[in-house]
Formats: C-alpha cells, sequence, structure tokens
C-alpha cells in the first residue's frame, strides 16, 4: 500500500444519500478471485447502459471529472454488505479520498486498508463542495490526512471550504506509513522469529525463510 499524506485533486461528485456496496460494484461482478480489476465496475448499474454503452450524465463519464481522486458524496456512505470489493473497486478506479458527511463503519475500516482516506465533514461542508464542483469542475479539492483537513478554493460568489475531519488514530497511522494488514505484521518479524526459534520442536513451525 502507497503512503498518503496529501491529495490534490479535481472531485467527481455523486451526490446521493445510502449509497450502499451493491451499488458501488454490484454483486455480479464479485466472482474475480485477484483483488485488483474492479476500477471499471465500479458503479457499473449506474454507470452504463445494458449493452455496456456509458451513460453520459453519470459524474464518472464526464470528462471534466477524469482522473478525479477525489470522491464527493453523500450521507452514509459505503452502507450494506461488508463486500471489500467496493473499496478494491474505487482504488482501482483511482480514487484515493472519499469526502462525505458519514460513512458506514465497516466500508471505512475497509477502505484504510487498501490506501483510502475517509473525510467525514459536516453537511453543509459537502454541500458546498458539491456547489463549488458544479461551478468549476476543475476546482481542487485538498485532503491533509496529517492536519486532518478539506480544502477548496471559492469559485465566484460561492466561498471556498475550509473544514476539519476526524479519524482513528491508527488508521491514520496506517495510511500516512503506507501500511496494510502483512505490513503491520512484518513490523514484528523480528519478534515472531525469536518466538518461533524458541519453541519446542515437535510444535508446529513457521519457515523463515
Amino acid at each position: 500500500m502507497e503512503p498518503v499524506t496529501v491529495v490534490a485533486s479535481n472531485a467527481c461528485p455523486i451526490d446521493a444519500n445510502d449509497v450502499d456496496t451493491d451499488q458501488i460494484v454490484p454483486k455480479q461482478y464479485l466472482k474475480r478471485v485477484e483483488r485488483t480489476g474492479f476500477g471499471p465496475f465500479a458503479f457499473a448499474e449506474w454507470r452504463y447502459e445494458p449493452d455496456g454503452t456509458p451513460k453520459p450524465d453519470f459524474p464518472m463519464n464526464k470528462p471534466e471529472h477524469a482522473g478525479a481522486r477525489v470522491l464527493v458524496a453523500g450521507r452514509n456512505f459505503g452502507c450494506g454488505s461488508s463486500r471489500e470489493h467496493a473499496p478494491w473497486a474505487l482504488e482501482d478506479a483511482g480514487f484515493t479520498a472519499i469526502v462525505a458527511p458519514s460513512f458506514a463503519d465497516i466500508f471505512r475500516t475497509n477502505c484504510g486498508k487498501v490506501g483510502i482516506v475517509c473525510a467525514p465533514v459536516e453537511d453543509e461542508v459537502s454541500r458546498q463542495l458539491f456547489a463549488l464542483v458544479e461551478a468549476d469542475p476543475s476546482v481542487e479539492v485538498t485532503v491533509d490526512l496529517e492536519a486532518q483537513t478539506v480544502t477548496a478554493p471559492g469559485v465566484g460568489d460561492i466561498p471556498g471550504v475550509e473544514a476539519t475531519f476526524e479519524i482513528d488514530p491508527h488508521t491514520k497511522h496506517c495510511l500516512l506509513n503506507g501500511l496494510d494488514d502483512i505490513a503491520l505484521t512484518l513490523e514484528y518479524e523480528a519478534d515472531i522469529t525469536a518466538f518461533e526459534d524458541t519453541r519446542p520442536v515437535w510444535k508446529p513451525t513457521v519457515p523463515t525463510t
């Protein structure tokens, strides 16, 4: 997992509340055994016509939102089932930060495990971000993980955003240092090896080479 410190990008707006994980990645795409390659399936039923043609009005298909690393969403984002494929799909689609008023707990935890920052902000802050992006899709939204801030410049008569967000300290540590669960375990590799070396030979051991 790559370390995340500051994510600064144009934003893709998904202006809907209670977006569940089945909408983020529909169940028919969960047959893959790899953890990668789910990006094209993100929001598939909203994003494509039945014949696979991209819907031009869906935000991810609009050229002005191409390359966005920040996703701006509504309340209770990521609710529903606990499928890890939803964060996998969003990460594979290029998103590194999601700004929303609230997140489902398991979804937020799963995002932290793949390098996505979930930044919860007040409702009025998210509404202001939607307004800014609508007025100027190129406006840069910055999510600073270390400072725990979300900022964006004003556009015309719409004032800019300067907001703070809360994040679990352990998740923040892992994101800043690029530590997934395996990397966290390997931080104790010397201790694990020392423990295994002292175990009786008749007990199960873990190979160290």
